[in-house]
């Protein structure tokens, strides 16, 4: 095995090019992933490459940069739409961890808790995908595609998330429920960006995490909220709306605990965003 570390990002898709490459950056997913096994193939450090660093403004959306820290985003100067994303960049890890880990290795990751995907669901967020040959961007709920398995090809690297402007009067919110406050691996998590008009929830989205094999949106009902006043939407809530979540019992959580704490956790979160 060799490490390889590049500093330009066509450096490290000719290295990429050549097959069986690992991309870390802060590589706070990958290492304990590996336990004890021996490494295969060879590991490519892109954490010097300047230009995937950072959030900007550009044409219709922000884009956050593959190796943006959880850290960059608690400190970047973003919209009221981007708050669960930032409570849920609290949440991920201890300070040491936010300060490394990234928010592109988050998703890569494809963990069914990784605390950075359901806010950004709710965000409509996609992911930018570079190889030799191209780009192609892809929408976060199409690339994760299951429990550690994403769109990424051999070769490529995701070099950024898009996320559309939001509307100006856009608000979210994110509430995780885990066994202690901190350090702590998800029951379950719900996010919710929306704008509240008149006192009415317009636009709803909700991402649930931990509560089925991916994280995952529940348009049918965000659409049966739409125009709701938040806490009547809150306290409408019921069962059934929450028929697409396959959750399971594992060591944190029964699958009932799950399809109950959801529910809590959405009511919450609906509070958050009425509260303003």
């Amino acid at each position: 095995m060799s490490y390889l570390a590049a500093t330009e990002l066509q450096e490290a898709l000719a290295l990429a090019g050549r097959g069986g490459v690992h991309f870390i950056a802060g590589g706070t997913d990958w290492f304990p992933a590996q336990a004890e096994r021996p490494f295969a193939g060879d590991l490519l450090d892109i954490s010097r490459i300047a230009g995937l660093r950072g959030l900007s403004r550009q044409e219709g959306h922000w884009r956050i940069g593959a190796t943006t820290t959880w850290t960059d985003i608690l400190r970047a100067d973003l919209p009221p739409a981007f708050a669960g994303l930032k409570t849920a960049a609290r949440e991920v890890g201890s300070v040491q961890i936010q300060n490394t880990g990234t928010v592109a290795g988050n998703i890569c990751n494809a963990s069914p808790a990784a605390d950075g995907v359901p806010p950004l669901l709710a965000l409509d967020a996609r992911v930018e995908l570079t190889a030799q040959d191209g780009r192609r961007v892809l929408p976060l709920g199409a690339f994760i595609t299951g429990p550690r398995q994403t769109l990424r090809r051999e070769g490529e690297l995701v070099t950024a998330i898009l996320v559309p402007d939001p509307a100006s009067g856009a608000r979210s919110s994110f509430v995780k429920l885990g066994a202690r406050r901190y350090l702590v691996i998800s029951i379950c998590m719900v996010a919710v960006t929306a704008e509240v008009t008149g006192g009415l929830l317009r636009d709803p989205r909700i991402g649930v995490g931990a509560a089925s094999p991916v994280a995952m949106r529940l348009p049918s009902l965000e659409a049966r909220l739409e125009g709701m006043p938040p806490a009547e939407a809150a306290a409408s809530l019921r069962a059934g709306d929450f028929d697409a979540l396959s959750p399971i019992d594992d060591v944190r959580a029964t699958a009932g605990y799950r399809r109950e704490a959801v529910i809590e956790l959405l009511r919450r979160a609906l509070g958050e965003i009425g509260d303003g």
